[in-house]
């Protein structure tokens, strides 16, 4: 068919829906990569939710009340940069023949930061899936606390795109049985039911019965047998419409790379088809085999309607915001600040408590006590355990949990669901409006990383509060000891790991994770008790926002302040132990300076000149101590510095005794700084 032919709505709704795929069937070719297939078999559901129900504005992404719409299979990316491109969102045709090419708009997978329209970083399967889930719980949340009769001013949905592949990871169920539980209907995710994955046909490996699965879950499960009907998608998606109290999914039977030649097939997934197989799909299509890239008049006409909608839509819900500011002045203020400005409220700092005379506790516990006292002031803090919360003190005092149709609560119960808690708080943040803060031991952290490294690679704020951070565990034991997961948090690019030292530390942890607005924080907090540094006799805990600062200078045998011979440097709470080494030290008269480091990335973000006033060069005799490997140390301590650390896995034991056989002690810290001059041969 072409253009002129073009009589009726369905002639033009398919000329729609092939160029979609021929789009995308051109960028993968000129890219030689890509997923055809995804694009091909679902551009007709794309389409219809694009083009009938999605609300969004494309010369403002960022309308606070738009629909959200999710590309969990983040491999059909063509898909999503089509619909963006045609809509007329800020992403030209240029950009979609520059698909996978250095620094464009137009990534292999979709990323939230580069294209505007993006909501969610996807690729990884099962993330987006469950970042829908966190934008539900938000949506829901906001609603609750902001919306008044005849005021919906958040009434927005969440849509998804997800595949085969996302349903079979582990994620996916975590999230789907606590977004059943919580009963979030304001989820309607389409699930690309093509019965093919990379390595074949799906039911090499998965033949449950999804329908009954989602069911159980407490979804409602519809059906569209053919994915190329307009007219059920659209009867179906109005159903979706109509159901309250449930999630829904809506299987979409598709042929996955639909007019490809190997349609239907694993090889229709991934890569370039070839220049004779792109042809071959255009004349299946009825398209004009020789034109690349294009789009007929009468389409991108019908697909910039989107503009003039998106732009009354937004202007309806401005009109009300307008309104709703003349009968809650004070709530609407809040709302505004809240979600459409995303500020922080004046004065916010001040509820930070003081921690002037505190007995010893673990830092887990300082944490919890932070976090009461500051939620009163932020009030879009919000957050949990993943059935922790009693050890990862994440309980909001104040407030009850989040349940069904109770939503204006700040407490979310994850359940034993780490890794979907991980996505579901990064959804929380990418929301917007809202602080998410999620806690577990830090030897579950693994089971959390690809959501911690995709929420650093997303930009967002996102608080994740470890507990339980070394050896100090105790009896659980090595399967429960944090050894190896301090460096492996530290390996992530824009995430920063704090750990702090004493409680004045844990108030400057979570003052400078809430100022990240941009990116991801971790808590490392201990199950041992620390005593509270005396900040007269030592310096600030301001200290902490330089990553690295002098706790304790050297001195020399009259008590005056002297140009050490040995620098320890310690995290957490170690810290403690490497003072009293020094304090002796120094009276041994070894003049040796204490170095509290709880945080590496703020320290690499000092100039060189406040990292040498820190730790000199000069200055050989250093000393690392974390209960923790090893490994990143060398940087700070040198080629002739040392470490005492713990690179092996722990032990069953009380945890004094744990970290006595591990050499955590003050007569050990004095044996090794000793024998480290001797070796260095300073005197």
């Amino acid at each position: 068919m072409v253009a002129s032919q073009v009589r009726t709505q369905a002639e033009l709704d398919t000329l729609c829906i092939n160029t979609i795929r021929t789009l995308s069937l051109d960028a993968v070719q000129k890219a030689n990569s890509g997923h055809p297939g995804l694009p091909l078999g679902m551009a007709p559901t794309a389409y219809v939710l694009w083009t009938k129900f999605l609300r969004h504005n494309p010369k403002n992404p960022r309308w606070f009340n738009r629909d959200r719409f999710l590309l969990s299979a983040g491999h059909g990316s063509m898909l999503l940069y089509s619909l963006l491109h045609l809509t007329g969102y800020d992403l030209s045709l240029e950009e979609l023949k520059n698909f996978r090419q250095l620094h464009s708009k137009t990534p292999g997978h979709p990323e939230n930061v580069l294209t505007p329209g993006v909501e969610v970083t996807t690729g990884p399967l099962g993330q987006g899936f469950a970042n829908g889930v966190g934008m539900g719980i938000a949506q829901k949340h906001l609603a609750a606390r902001f919306n008044r009769e005849g005021f919906p001013v958040v009434d927005n949905l969440i849509y998804a795109i997800v595949s085969d592949g996302d349903l079979m990871e582990g994620i996916s169920y975590e999230a789907a049985s606590l977004a059943g539980h919580l009963k979030l209907d304001n989820l309607i995710y389409f699930y690309d039911d093509n019965g093919i994955t990379i390595d074949g046909p799906t039911n090499l490996t998965f033949t449950e019965n999804v329908t009954r699965r989602f069911e159980a879950a407490g979804w409602r499960v519809l059906e569209i047998p053919d994915g190329n009907s307009v007219k059920l998608i659209e009867k179906t998606i109005k159903k979706a419409l109509r159901i309250k109290g449930k999630p829904k999914l809506i299987r979409v039977k598709t042929i996955i790379g639909f007019g490809m030649p190997k349609q239907g097939t694993n090889k229709a997934h991934s890569d370039a088809p070839g220049e004779e197989a792109v042809r071959q799909t255009k004349r299946n299509l009825g398209w004009d085999e020789e034109k690349s890239f294009y789009i007929p008049e009468k389409v991108l006409e019908h697909f910039r309607k989107a503009i003039p909608r998106g732009g009354s839509l937004e202007k309806k819900w401005l009109r009300l915001l307008e309104n709703y500011k003349k009968a809650f002045p004070e709530l609407a203020q809040e709302f505004i600040e809240i979600c459409c400005e995303n500020k922080l409220p004046e004065g916010w700092e001040e509820s930070l408590p003081k921690f002037e005379q505190v007995e010893a506790k673990a830092t887990r516990v300082f944490s919890g006590e932070v976090i009461n006292a500051v939620s009163e002031k932020i009030t879009q803090m919000i957050g949990g355990s993943a059935d922790l919360t009693s050890s990862n003190n994440t309980y909001i005092k104040s407030s009850e949990a989040i349940k069904p149709g109770e939503y204006n609560n700040r407490n979310i119960y994850f359940g034993v669901r780490e890794h979907a808690m991980g996505a579901i708080l990064n959804g929380i943040a990418l929301y917007g409006g809202l602080i998410p803060f999620g806690g577990t031991f830090q030897t579950f952290s693994d089971y959390m990383r690809p959501a911690i490294r995709l929420a650093a690679l997303s930009q967002i704020q996102v608080i994740f509060v470890f507990t339980h951070d070394s050896i100090g565990l105790g009896e659980d034991g090595p399967t429960h000891q944090s050894v190896e997961h301090l460096c492996a948090l530290r390996a992530i690019p824009g995430l920063a790991v704090i750990r702090p030292a004493d409680a004045h530390e844990v108030r400057e942890a979570w003052r400078a994770a809430l100022k990240r607005r941009n990116a991801p924080t971790a808590l490392s907090l201990t199950r041992q008790k620390v005593g509270l540094i005396d900040r007269k006799k030592y310096a600030s805990a301001d200290g902490l926002h330089k990553g690295a600062y002098i706790l304790a200078e050297a001195t020399n045998s009259n008590g005056e302040q002297c140009a050490p011979k040995v620098i320890l440097i310690a995290t957490g709470s170690e810290v403690s132990l490497a003072l009293q080494a020094a304090e002796r030290l120094n009276q041994e008269s070894i003049p040796t300076r204490v170095v509290s480091m709880p945080c590496w990335e703020f320290f690499e973000e000092q100039p060189e000149e406040y990292k040498q006033k820190v730790l000199p060069k000069n200055i050989k005799a250093k000393l690392a101590i974390e209960a923790g490997v090893g490994l990143g140390w060398a940087k700070y301590v040198g080629e002739e510095g040392e470490t005492l650390t713990v690179d092996e896995f722990g032990l069953s034991a009380p945890a004094e005794d744990v970290f006595r056989f591990f050499g955590f002690t003050v007569e050990n810290i004095i044996e090794r700084s000793k024998k480290m001059l001797e070796r260095l041969n300073v005197s």
